[in-house]
């Protein structure tokens, strides 16, 4: 048997519990939520990372859809309840495929069903509007984890990719990540600044996640997480979930990224530019300079320093898919999972740290959150704390 044909046959025992996945933005962007426009029941290649054969085909067995909003929106709360919706939607037109999934439990029930378990994450902690009771609703709604922050600051959280405003958390920073453990909802780490990692896991007595995080030892890149902090999750019992972006994963990639941002400024427009200038600018600097390629084994050298320096029992996968538009040679789409079991098989991964990989350690992680919350919720009632009066509750 090949290494291929035994990833697929572990897959089919642990699928793949994925961190997150871009698929409710990228309906947004591209046709406004209109599901028949993208039917994920039929082939989506020319389009988008994920439709449901594809998931199956990569052995997708439980998938946190990211519930991300852009962190320049004017009001971010009814967008990400637009996203909320367009998960539940998704999951009540696929109901032979999809399942909705609020526990381990829930996980677990709908792998014994041939269902793929649909989570949710909010990504950024903007999308809460500095409100402790809108955390409560989207936990409410069914959100299970929540990344502190996206590319930018929030008034109570530093961003890896910000400057610094408050040194990691705020006081009242501190008071989302207890409300979040009392709720059972994950702590992402993913996106945020090295200062508030530490600061999470000083305050935090629940397992943390990031959902779509790599290691910055082998790649350095703010996104990335240092070695220190991945030393921290064994105590915490939380996890990192590899991510695949290019750009996070291959330092030819970061430094490629770096020089055609520096090209885009100086023809007048910023690093984020789509206008057709901006395109014919990225296209001509790429013909110049070809982009460098991110291959399955880039991924793989990651995992391979995380389980050194984490173990295995803290690792976990988050492909970003559908929310880059470059993906490794091999990791195309969200039928490539099984490029990577095989490579890490071809490794010397045994069988039973690649089922910890994928399906036991998000598992574990999400029992212990709800686990943290029950004991927590005994002596702790909600909380009402704002920025102006963080430890008011």
């Amino acid at each position: 048997m090949t290494s291929r044909e035994q990833a697929r046959e572990l897959l089919r025992e642990f699928p793949v519990i994925d961190g997150h996945n871009d698929l409710p933005w990228a309906l947004r962007e591209q046709v406004a939520y209109d599901l028949d426009a993208r039917d994920i029941a039929t082939p989506q290649d020319a389009h988008l990372h994920t439709d449901l054969l594809r998931l199956r085909a990569g052995g997708v067995g439980a998938q946190y859809w990211s519930v991300y909003v852009r962190s320049d929106l004017p009001d971010p709360v009814p967008a990400t309840l637009e996203q909320i919706d367009c998960v539940r939607e998704l999951i009540a037109r696929y109901p032979a495929d999809l399942r909705a999934a609020l526990t381990a439990a829930d996980m677990e029930a709908a792998r014994a069903e041939g269902r793929i378990a649909s989570l949710m994450g909010a990504e950024g902690g903007h999308s809460i509007g500095e409100s402790l009771g809108v955390l409560r609703g989207l936990y409410a709604l069914g959100v299970r984890y929540m990344t502190l922050t996206h590319n930018d600051n929030v008034s109570w959280a530093d961003s890896a990719t910000d400057e610094p405003k408050v040194g990691g958390l705020s006081p009242f920073g501190h008071e989302v990540v207890r409300e979040m453990n009392r709720l059972g909802m994950l702590v992402d780490l993913s996106h945020v600044a090295a200062t508030t990692m530490r600061a999470a896991l000083d305050t935090s007595v629940a397992p943390v996640i990031f959902s779509h995080s790599s290691s910055r030892a082998v790649c350095d890149h703010p996104r990335n997480i240092p070695d220190d902090v991945l030393e921290r999750l064994p105590a915490n019992g939380g996890m990192a979930m590899v991510t695949f972006v290019p750009k996070f994963v291959l330092q030819a990639a970061v430094d490629w990224t770096a020089a055609a941002d520096d090209n885009i400024r100086a023809h007048g427009m910023t690093a984020f530019s789509a206008t057709p200038e901006a395109m014919a600018v990225h296209r001509a600097f790429e013909e110049r300079h070809p982009r460098p390629v991110a291959t399955v084994s880039t991924v793989a050298d990651h995992l391979d320093h995380m389980r050194e320096v984490a173990g295995v029992d803290h690792l976990g996968i988050g492909g970003d898919f559908d929310g880059t538009p470059f993906t490794p040679a091999g990791l195309d789409d969200v039928s490539g999972y099984p490029n990577l079991i095989a490579e890490l098989l071809d490794r010397g991964w045994s069988r039973a740290d690649l089922a910890k990989l994928t399906w036991h350690n998000a598992l574990r992680v999400l029992d212990a959150a709800e686990s943290v919350s029950r004991d927590v919720s005994a002596t702790r009632g909600p909380s009402h704390a704002t920025p102006q009066q963080p430890t008011l509750t």
